[in-house]
């Protein structure tokens, strides 16, 4: 599959799509507490993208090749959770540390955030690894411009959270995303400079760097999507959709409760 270019046309969609996406994160943001369940979450975030947004969420029902069609509306990843972990019935506590993904999909074209939460007062560590993270985000993000490479991307992740002792999780990427979820070029959080896929004015995709406490291995639960740590070390992952513009980039994604840019 090629990569796309968008048209200025296909830009102010993904931009309202991307908008409604960080929006539908700003107004879960004071549901998540202690004795809250994921289901809970996962129909608020459903009802508030159907009804308020007149949007479709992304995950419900999405099935790629050798999957089973995913039963949420959005995905809740908590503690030593990678990503893709189904909403349920078992509460969140103090101390947990939990990933909220959303994907809303406006006028046929899919906006994609993920962001972390704090449930009460987590430990030093959970609180490091997530501020890490989202700095690891930016380290990617802004490593985005016109004539700059996919591997600038990656390496400016890696060679960032490496030396931290964290470890990036390679078995999952960021993507292209448009009319489809998922669209090329793949977005790897780990890489050479100035290797993979030159970039050009009006690519989107999406950059969301999975980072582990631990070791990078992972594993997928017996539900067909929830992937967890194989040290059962701790998680984190942050994610935006990005543009890259005439001279460099745009958040398309951020609103008014995302975390301010890191200053790096």
């Amino acid at each position: 599959m090629s990569v796309s270019i968008k048209t200025p046309q296909d830009i102010e969609k993904m931009r309202i799509a991307g908008r409604l996406t960080g929006e539908v994160l700003d107004y879960i943001t004071p549901f998540v507490k202690a004795g809250v369940t994921t289901n809970e979450l996962d129909k608020l975030c459903h009802d508030y993208i159907v009804d308020m947004q007149q949007g479709i969420p992304a995950p419900l029902n999405y099935a790629p090749q050798g999957h089973t069609p995913y039963p949420k509306s959005i995905c809740t990843s908590i503690n030593h959770q990678v990503c893709h972990g189904v909403p349920g019935d078992k509460a969140l506590k103090n101390g947990d540390i939990v990933n909220l993904d959303v994907t809303v999909i406006k006028n046929g074209y899919h906006g994609d955030s993920s962001r972390m939460f704090y449930v009460g007062e987590p430990s030093i560590q959970a609180r490091r690894l997530c501020e890490a993270t989202w700095q690891s985000l930016w380290h990617g993000i802004r490593a985005v411009k016109p004539g700059a490479y996919l591997g600038d991307i990656g390496h400016a992740i890696q060679s960032f959270v490496e030396p931290l002792g964290y470890s990036v999780v390679r078995e999952f990427c960021g993507h292209g995303i448009g009319l489809h979820f998922h669209e090329a070029p793949q977005v790897l959080h780990y890489g050479r400079p100035k290797t993979g896929l030159r970039l050009e004015a009006g690519m989107i995709f999406t950059i969301e760097p999975m980072i582990n406490a631990g070791k990078t291995g992972i594993k997928q639960l017996g539900d067909g999507w929830t992937v967890v740590t194989k040290d059962h070390s701790l998680s984190a992952q942050y994610e935006h959709t990005i543009l890259v513009t005439d001279t460099g980039f745009e958040v398309l994604t951020a609103s008014d409760g995302s975390p301010p840019p890191p200053a790096l």
